[in-house]
């Protein structure tokens, strides 16, 4: 359901490659620049992932008012922090300082030297290594569901999910996608996988839409009793699935570099935020509406038995097996680098792999995890570090006031990601 290699461009830029990178968007190339209705493409492209799926489980937890408001807040915020990336990159290239800065990663490099390119290279491990995870999880989760469901409704649906050779349902599927993805992470480059992005994209929105007609089918037949507000402690565990939902940070750099019109990127990319803000929190409230305090951390686990729900689950479930190695290639990339000198390492992949799919086994709700993914390591890079470094890069020229605001967007990430992150584990660990 993904393509969330989209979501994190890499910390590295040695000239342009043959092959599509974590940083090249998905549709047009820089010898043909994007047009604006490609642009906008581009983005939804960049944005839209696997977090929509938690949304309407999320919006039981925070209420459905709550999280609206939270969806376009989140929108905003990460709005900025890409906007923010950018103006600091115009001030930085140029003639006297660099010519070219391709990445979140080299922008850290440009502003804070090594240092700034470790923070970005340790959010990138950790936030796409992060969504792999929850997409092993998905497809347990939706795989014992399918095949294995008692039929009883609970927030904890799986525990009680039969064993198959000795193995718990969820456990022997996430072991069962081990040596295939052995084999799809051995491959070098993106070449053979990148247009298993797209696809799942096109899958993604298809899903949505067939939820969406279950969410009305079942709200005409029945009324369910919903609430408008939920906790604090759910609001800030709320923030961190719409993090999640939201991270395309990485791609605000290249996205920029290849839109056509660059004066009007700003705009573009304000009403393709608008915009998917609008279609999530439409999605949330629909699912909400729909199955009540019976809302399940996939969405998809509440639609029936019938061939259509088990063709859309079963299509999410092949499109996140395909896209996991093109998540994982920003991690290779970022590890070869620093500790292989740029050279292909097998065993390095294949120990992440087994990494990857042990945390996923110990974690039995996605979007729980989405939660944590998202206000861990998405609050920083979507909120904290754009701002830390345009802060630095403009501390001389900008005034007081616009100064403040930098720094009250790193105090807000800070405070939202260690509040988000503390809830999360709370719900993981079941304090």
């Amino acid at each position: 359901m993904v393509s969330d290699i989209k979501n994190e461009a890499t910390s590295s830029s040695n000239g342009l490659r043959p092959i599509p990178r974590e940083d090249t968007p998905l549709l047009g190339t820089s010898d043909s620049l994007s047009s604006t209705p490609k642009t906008f493409a581009n983005v939804f492209i960049a944005i839209v992932g696997a977090g929509v799926l938690g949304l309407p489980y999320t919006f039981m937890r925070t209420g459905w008012v709550t999280g609206v408001l939270m969806i376009f807040v989140v929108a905003g915020l990460v709005y900025r922090g890409m906007m923010l990336l950018i103006e600091t990159r115009r001030k930085l290239e140029s003639p006297l300082a660099y010519s070219k800065i391709n990445s979140f990663g080299d922008l850290g490099f440009a502003v804070c030297g090594p240092i700034g390119r470790l923070a970005v290279d340790f959010m990138i491990i950790a936030s796409q290594a992060g969504f792999c995870v929850g997409y092993l999880i998905f497809i347990g989760n939706t795989l014992a569901n399918l095949f294995h469901s008692t039929g009883t409704v609970s927030r904890h649906y799986l525990n009680a999910s039969p064993y198959i050779w000795g193995l718990q349902a969820k456990t022997f599927y996430i072991w069962s996608c081990f040596p295939f993805q052995l084999g799809l992470n051995a491959i070098p480059t993106l070449t053979l996988l990148a247009p298993m992005s797209i696809f799942a994209d096109i899958v993604d929105l298809g899903s949505m839409g067939v939820v969406m007609v279950e969410d009305v089918s079942v709200i005409l037949k029945s009324s369910i009793d919903v609430h408008a507000f939920g906790s604090f402690r759910m609001f800030c565990y709320g923030l961190g699935v719409a993090l999640f939902s939201f991270e395309g940070i990485g791609m605000a750099l290249p996205l920029e570099s290849e839109a056509r019109d660059k004066k009007k990127f700003g705009a573009v990319l304000a009403w393709a935020m608008m915009f998917i803000a609008a279609m999530y929190g439409f999605f949330g409230v629909l699912g909400y509406f729909a199955f009540g305090e019976n809302t399940r951390d996939i969405v998809t686990a509440n639609m029936g038995k019938g061939v259509l729900s088990g063709l859309v689950q079963l299509g999410l479930c092949v499109n996140l097996f395909f896209t996991f190695p093109l998540m994982m290639h920003p991690v290779y990339e970022v590890m070869e680098r620093r500790y292989w000198e740029g050279r292909y390492c097998l065993w390095m992949r294949w120990v992440l792999v087994m990494v990857v799919s042990l945390v996923a086994l110990f974690v039995p709700n996605f979007t729980d995890f989405l939660s944590l993914v998202g206000s861990s390591t998405c609050c920083i890079l979507g909120l904290v570090l754009p701002s830390l470094f345009h802060y630095i890069a403009f501390q001389n020229e900008l005034k007081k006031e616009e100064l403040m605001l930098d720094l009250g967007m790193i105090v807000l990430g800070v405070i939202l990601g260690t509040l988000g992150t503390w809830f999360s584990l709370v719900e993981i660990l079941g304090f």
